[in-house]
């Protein structure tokens, strides 16, 4: 039996949040190929849409990205779409992620009602689950090079295909404010909704399996940093990795290693997670570091980062939320150290 593109919970917060407001989910159960649900896409939008979600694959504003609230996105947003519209966007990101993925996205947006019912008509920012802009970069095809993006204000996910083989697929962002919803606000989804779980829970179990000597090294900082570096850049953080490298951990710290880089991985369709797991093992999971910063239990601030030689983990919970509530609002990136958005890195001649 085929699961639900969104859990019930999931679907339960957004049928007031996106349902109602004529945003369309994704039929449940439905897997649309990606050059397909592009052009599908496509053949729903005026001329006048078009010129806004379609750009010339070359644009500077391909590599153009953030997860900051803006007043200003490349592309075109749900809010200006009609329901057949929304629909069809909703299939193109449901092609371009895993089912864990979509349903993370789609929480990620209705948690935009949550804050807009915590800071009211006096926020400093335009809080809308329909504030979500699609762009494609090229006219999708077969044997054509393309590009995607979808974003707004804590996710951004960008990818560059051959026809349908996504060849590129960083950065990639997700965001959570609240990272746990804490209360009942009547709207959006529900209490207790905790959208990026393991990647915080994973990591703090991976640190409490940590010997003393083992956590000295892992250990980069008492105080988490503010956020993750170089948010916005074209190209990742290039610094030497930090930390405790997996080829000082125990059989079983690798284990939960593993399983927290799975999880980032398994926000993408299943053949690219399965490639960016084989990479990491290809290039060696002993030479893979995992470092910490800031505080050891939820509630304080607290970073990590897990660095490969051809990946970059990061996740930043120092921030309150908007009800208040200390180290509840989560960054978190996946970035390719060999170059994002499928443009080669850059290194420094020795």
């Amino acid at each position: 039996m085929k699961k639900p593109l969104a859990s019930a919970v999931v679907l339960a917060g957004l049928m007031g949040v996106l349902a109602l407001a004529g945003a369309g989910l994704a039929p449940q159960g439905t897997k649309t190929s990606l050059v397909d649900a592009a052009q599908g896409f496509l053949n729903t939008l005026s001329e006048q849409q078009r010129q806004v979600a379609l750009l010339p694959y070359d644009t500077p504003q391909r590599l153009n990205w953030h997860y900051i609230p803006k007043s200003y996105r490349k592309g075109l947003q749900l809010r200006h779409m009609n329901a057949q519209q929304r629909q069809a966007a909703h299939r193109l990101l449901a092609a371009c992620l895993s089912q864990v993925g979509y349903n993370k996205a789609v929480t990620i947006m209705a948690l935009e009602e949550v804050l807009a019912k915590l800071e009211g008509p006096r926020s400093r920012f335009r809080r809308d689950p329909l504030r979500y802009y699609f762009t494609l970069f090229g006219t999708p095809g077969k044997q054509k090079r393309w590009g995607l993006s979808i974003e707004g204000h804590h996710l951004s996910l960008n990818f560059v295909l051959q026809g349908e083989r996504i060849v590129a697929h960083t950065p990639a962002f997700f965001g959570a404010n609240p990272g746990l919803i804490k209360g009942d606000y009547g709207v959006g989804p529900p209490r207790g909704t905790r959208v990026l779980k393991d990647e915080e829970l994973l990591a703090f179990r991976l640190l409490h399996m940590l010997s003393e000597e083992q956590r000295g090294r892992a250990v980069i900082a008492a105080k988490a940093p503010r956020d993750i570096r170089s948010p916005g850049t074209a190209q990742p953080p290039l610094d030497p990795p930090q930390g405790l490298p997996a080829a000082e951990m125990t059989d079983a710290q690798r284990e939960v290693l593993q399983q927290l880089i799975a999880t980032y991985a398994r926000n993408m369709p299943e053949p690219v997670a399965q490639a960016r797991l084989a990479e990491i093992e290809k290039a060696g999971l002993d030479r893979v570091y995992f470092a910490w910063a800031g505080a050891d239990r939820p509630g304080v601030g607290h970073y990590y980062r897990i660095q490969g030689p051809t990946f970059l983990i990061e996740l930043c919970n120092t921030q309150p939320d908007s009800a208040g509530n200390p180290a509840n609002h989560i960054h978190s990136v996946w970035r390719d150290l060999r170059g994002d958005f499928g443009i080669p890195v850059k290194k420094n001649s020795p």
